[in-house]
Parts: C-alpha cells; sequence; structure tokens
C-alpha cells in the first residue's frame, strides 16, 4: 500500500506546478542518469551509446525525471541480456525530432502496446522485473504536461524503442 501511496505521490508532482522552459542538454543529462544507474548496479556491464548535441526545450527538471524513467527501464528490461546496449538519441522525421531510448531486452508485445503508458499497468511479471508501474505513466503524464507525445515500439524478445516529441 506504501509503494502505491508513493506512486501516486509522485504522478501528482510532475502533473502541478508551473512548466518552466529552457534548452536542456540531453546528452549530458543522460551521461549523469547512466553514470548513476552503474554507480547502483556495477556487476552488470551494459553498453550505452548517447548521441551527442541532444537536446529538447522542456522544464530540466521534469526532463530528467522523463528521462531517468526511460533509461531506467531499458537497463532493467536488458538484464537477462549478457550484451545489453541500450541507445539514446534522435531522429528526425517529417521535420520532427524525435527523442528516443532503445533497448536489446525483452522487448513487448506490440498488441499490448495500449497499456504500457497507463499507471500501475505492467506487460511483466512482479517477479520477473519488479516495479511499481508506474514509471512510464510519468514519462507520458511529463510528455503531455509540454504539449507533446510519446509511444513505444518492440518485439518481444527483440528489444523496445520509447521516442518522445516535448
Amino acid at each position: 500500500m506504501v509503494s502505491v501511496f508513493d506512486g501516486l505521490q509522485s504522478l501528482f508532482r510532475v502533473t502541478s506546478g508551473e512548466i518552466h522552459r529552457e534548452r536542456v542538454d540531453m546528452s549530458t543529462m543522460a551521461a549523469e542518469i547512466a553514470d548513476e544507474i552503474r554507480a547502483s548496479d556495477p556487476d552488470r556491464n551494459v553498453t550505452v551509446n548517447i548521441a551527442s548535441d541532444l537536446a529538447v526545450s522542456g522544464d530540466a527538471r521534469l526532463v530528467r525525471i522523463l528521462l531517468g524513467n526511460l533509461i531506467n527501464n531499458a537497463w532493467k528490461f536488458t538484464s537477462p541480456k549478457p550484451d545489453a546496449t541500450i541507445q539514446i538519441g534522435c531522429e528526425r522525421v517529417d521535420a520532427v525530432d524525435r527523442q528516443f531510448v532503445r533497448d536489446n531486452g525483452v522487448g513487448f508485445d506490440m498488441l499490448y502496446s495500449h497499456k504500457l503508458f497507463g499507471a500501475f499497468q505492467r506487460l511483466h511479471s512482479q517477479s520477473e522485473f519488479p516495479g511499481m508501474g508506474i514509471g512510464l505513466a510519468t514519462v507520458r503524464r511529463i510528455v503531455n504536461r509540454h504539449g507533446g507525445r510519446c509511444w513505444a515500439e518492440g518485439a518481444v524478445g527483440e528489444g523496445a524503442t520509447f521516442y518522445f516529441v516535448l
């Protein structure tokens, strides 16, 4: 019950308050987050490739939470892979820059992609991959607060890519 309450508080915090947009250096931010995760899980050998000069216009505090949730998820869902790889980058499609976090982890069945961003929704068992099911719901709320959009693509056993546009 405490975990559920903490999760709800976390969602509330990202959906309240003002947005202070500025240029956010996502490359540096992603490297800091990856270093923090590595320090907390030093036994894993994960290759993290971060594109240079990634930047968005957004609230730096919220972008850090968004990026932290996506990188943490990629780290978690690549845990069964001995050659785990996470890529953070940007693609320009139809004159729009879309940021992404891509991994070669367990992936997911696209039939259930509509559940990914729901609060307390999980596609994998708690015993297999611990968590509350709040991270991607937080990502969606942050993206929505910025007037953007987010989505995911993946395949079972082939990894996942989480996109967002702010």
